[in-house]
Order: structure tokens, then sequence, then C-alpha cells
């Protein structure tokens, strides 16, 4: 459809629309169009700075990524053991451990502290914006590492994770709105999936720096892994100083000019991006869910957005669910499986590699398959693999069993970075509406914390020698949940790719069934 085609075009009443609202829908139109027409290639040509911007942003996440990773791996360490844990005279030979209810308590404590910073997040972004709200979480989280440093005992050490997760809360919240909003239409999907690049790239960090100091004797092998936090946060905040507000948050504010300004920034002056039109296709979709009220939790609850909310929620819910936290327990589940503690961190360190490497490839297949379609066939092969893992677990101790344990982690832990983990990140910034984005992505990862927090208290205890010594048998548990999420995935995922925000506005509004979507078809002149 060209311009001249846009003009002609009577509204939905049969009528032509003359004045502001004419030319404004007009612009609208046309760079919707011009955003459906666009090749992947052609939009990085068009906002090589949203990219960089979108990358900067998602650097963020390496410091959660960094830190839950880095409990994880001190629970295998044997010099924070002998520190901070009990010796066990059963073992040959006796070897000190940390108790399973600490295990536990440490890696949730800054989830806790996340599930904080999440409420948070959403008011506070919806009130000064991503930028500022960034900002305030960097500089908190510089602030909160000094305490994770000088601690001394267990309980220090959990009251320094708590107050680190609350700026990870923030950043988890905002990382993912402030990608998708940013980009156009074809640049949604690799730029939401990088969170998953970097949350693998926090993971290798840790396990180089955990498998170079792990030998040592003295405390030093636990401090310098801490101290190197804050190598993140302070260059991040020069970064972000500089970084131009969401364009989408500024037109829910009715700074249309500073809109204007930021999508230049993001852009490059060319046929493909021109940032009136932009901004006009950004008031027509807020225009849509324009409400006389400011944004509140409670409505992301009502009418059609109950369903979004629903979605997010399930999706985030579902990382816990389907092999995630072997990911995240990886080096002691390779030592619980039966590895040498050596060869456990180095097995973490290749799995973080190859984590990081099976993002990147899946952002090419999210882009050609879809969402939906790739959730449903990564989560299936997940949950298969689960069970081969709890066969593996169910047939003895043997060298053979103990290998096969440890490469079936390793093969579940990368392949949920493959699919499922990734497109999950695309699928939480789609799905909300624009102006309850902030709110939604918050409660959708206050969903994620709230699961994971009792999970990580039973994936400690099924791995614990003191506890229920299941070692690969936990595939038979996280397969079952797997399976769950798959059949609540088939039934209500719907298929966003190609997708505009107006379109997809108007299909939630029109309750358009999930395995509809991809059949549905809106016409860039309507409205509703």
């Amino acid at each position: 459809m060209s311009a001249e085609d846009i003009k002609a075009m009577p509204n939905e009443k049969g009528q032509i629309e003359n004045g502001e609202n004419y030319e404004y829908k007009t612009e609208a139109m046309e760079a919707e169009l011009t955003e459906h027409n666009m090749t992947v290639m052609q939009a990085v040509k068009a906002y090589p700075m949203a990219c960089f911007w979108a990358f900067v942003m998602s650097f963020t996440i390496i410091m959660e990524s960094y830190d839950v990773f880095l409990i994880g791996n001190f629970i295998a360490l044997p010099e924070f053991a002998q520190k901070f844990g009990k010796l066990d005279t059963a073992s040959v030979p006796p070897a000190y451990f940390i108790e399973p209810k600490w295990q536990s308590a440490l890696q949730m404590a800054g989830q806790l502290g996340a599930l904080i910073g999440v409420f948070l997040a959403g008011p506070l972004t919806s009130r000064i914006g991503y930028r500022w709200a960034t900002l305030f979480g960097l500089l908190l989280m510089n602030a909160t590492i000094f305490i994770m440093f000088f601690a001394n005992s267990l309980p220090v050490f959990f009251v320094a994770q708590l107050l680190e997760g609350l700026p990870w809360g923030i950043f988890i919240a905002n990382a993912p709105a402030y990608c998708s909003e940013i980009v156009p239409l074809r640049l949604r999907a690799p730029a939401t999936q990088v969170l998953q690049m970097f949350w693998a790239i926090g993971s290798i960090i840790v396990g180089a720096v955990t498998f170079v100091y792990n030998p040592r004797l003295d405390e030093k092998a636990y401090k310098i892994p801490i101290a190197l936090q804050w190598l993140f946060p302070t260059p991040l905040a020069i970064l972000m100083f500089c970084a131009p507000e969401s364009p989408w948050w500024l037109v829910r504010k009715g700074r249309l000019e500073e809109a204007t300004h930021s999508v230049a920034r993001l852009g490059r002056k060319s046929r493909l991006s021109n940032p009136g039109d932009t901004v006009a296709l950004m008031r027509r979709v807020i225009d849509l869910e324009k409400s006389v009220s400011a944004p509140t939790y409670a409505e992301l609850f009502r009418g059609t957005d109950l369903r979004r909310t629903l979605i997010v929620c399930a999706v985030y819910a579902g990382q816990n669910l389907a092999g995630n936290l072997i990911a995240n327990q990886a080096v002691y589940f390779f030592e619980q499986a039966g590895v040498s503690t050596n060869l456990a961190f180095a097995l973490g360190l290749i799995t973080s590699a190859l984590q990081m490497i099976f993002v990147m490839l899946s952002w090419g297949l999210t882009t050609h398959f879809g969402r939906r379609t790739l959730y449903l066939w990564g989560t299936g092969v997940n949950v298969a693999l689960l069970v081969a893992l709890g066969i593996a677990g169910s047939v003895g101790k043997s060298t053979a069993s103990s290998l096969a344990q440890a490469s079936l982690g390793l093969i579940v832990s990368v392949l949920f970075t493959f699919a499922a983990a990734p497109v999950s990140w695309c699928i939480i910034a789609e799905t909300s509406a624009i102006r309850l984005r902030p709110l939604t992505t918050g409660i959708g990862r206050a969903t994620y914390y709230i699961i994971e927090i009792p999970c990580i208290f039973l994936g400690s205890f099924m791995l614990n020698p003191t506890g229920g010594n299941l070692g690969g048998k936990c595939g038979y548990v996280w397969g079952a949940t797997g399976f769950i999420c798959w059949i609540m995935a088939y039934f209500f995922l719907p298929e966003m790719k190609g997708r505009s925000y107006r379109e997809l506005d108007i299909m939630f509004k029109r309750r358009v069934p999930a395995r509809e979507f991809d059949k549905t078809d809106i016409k860039v002149e309507e409205d509703e």
C-alpha cells in the first residue's frame, strides 16, 4: 500500500478525516507499513543506535546472572564450605559442606530482594522513566556489594544477597521492556533475546573466575569473585546517563518533541526511518489504550489485560519449571552426579559458553519460525531429556551412570537457552499493553521469583547428599513440571511474530483465541 492510498482511505465510519487527527493517523499508518516491509538487516541499518542502547541496557542482566551463579558456585567451593560450613564425617574422605537450609537461604535471598525490587520498579519507572530508574539501580548496586564483600558469616551473606536483589528487580523488570520499545518491529526478537545471552555471559565470567580461584586455600578464593562485581555498575551508569529515554514512555507522558528527538537518536536519517512518523505510530497505539487514570497494578487483572498478564506470568514461571534450576546449579549438580570438583567447575564453564552460543543461534530461529512454535518445541524436547536424566539416575551408581547424568544435565541446560529461555524474553516484552508495560513486566518477574524461591529449596533438597540425595532422579520432578508448562503453552500462548503493538492490542481486545492469532488479518486502518 502506498502513501497515496493511505491518504485516500476513509476511516472506520466511511469518512475522510481532516485536520491534525488525519495527519498523524496517516503518518502512523505509513510508519507501520514501513516497519512491516523492513527486513532485519534494513532495520539494523535504519536503527543502529537503537541496537547499541538495547545492548547497553541488556548488560545490566550480567549483574544478576553473575551473582546468582556465584552463590551457586560458592556452595561447591571447598574454601567457602570450610569457612562457613560443617564437616561431614560420614563421607569418604570427610568433607565440609554447606547445610541444605543455608544453601537454599543463600540462593533465595537475592530472589527475595529482587521480588521486592520488581514491585518498586513498575511505579518508579512509570513515574521517572527507564533511564533514571536504571541509574538509581546501578548506584544502589555499587553500595550493596560492599556488604557482601565484608560479610563474615552466613547470616550477613544472606542480608547482603537480599539487598543486592533490590537493584536486580529494577534491571530485570526494565531491560526487556526498554529493549522492545526502542527498536522497530523486526528487531524486537533479537533485542530482547540478547538478555538471555548476557545471562549466559554472566555465568561464563563466574565460571572462569571460580574455576581459577577454587584451588586456593584462603579467603581470596571467594573474596576476589565478589570484588569483581564492582567492574560493572559504574561504567554502565555513565552509559545509561547518556542513553535516550524510551520514546514510548515519552509519548505516554505527552512529551512529543522529546520523543521525536529520542527516535532521531535511535535511528539514522533515511527513507526507512522518519522520527515524526514513528512518533505518530506511537501516539496512535497509546490513544487506543488511553485511560483517564494513571496505570495501577489493579488494571493488570481486569478485562483483556488479565489475559495478557496471565500469559506473561505463566511464561516467567515456566523458566523455573522446565530445567532452568539445573542450569543455575550446574556445578553442584555435576558434583552430585559423581564427577570431581575440578571437572564439575570445568563442565559448568563449558555449559555457560555453549549457552551463549546457542542463544545467538536462537535469534534466527525465532525470527523464522515464531515465538509459539519455538517455545513448544524447545519445552517438549527438554521434557523428554529431563525424563531421560531421571532414568539415568535410576540405574544405580557407576561411572557410566555418572557420565550419562552429567552429559544430560549439560544438554538440558544448553537446550533450555536455545529455545524456551530466549524466546520467553520476546514473549514477555510483546504481550503487555504499552501503557501497562512497566507494571506487567514487574508483576511477571515477581511471579518468576515467587515460583523460584520454593523451587530453590526443593532443588537444593533433592540434590544435597544429606537431603533427598536424588541426583539425576530430579529429572522426573522437573520433567513433570515442564510438561505442565508445555500443556499450558499449547492452549494459551499466541503467536505474536511480525505483529505491531496496534495489531496485538486489537487482537487481545477482540479476544482472538491463541491458536488463531497467526491466521487473523488486521487491516492497517483498523483501530478497534
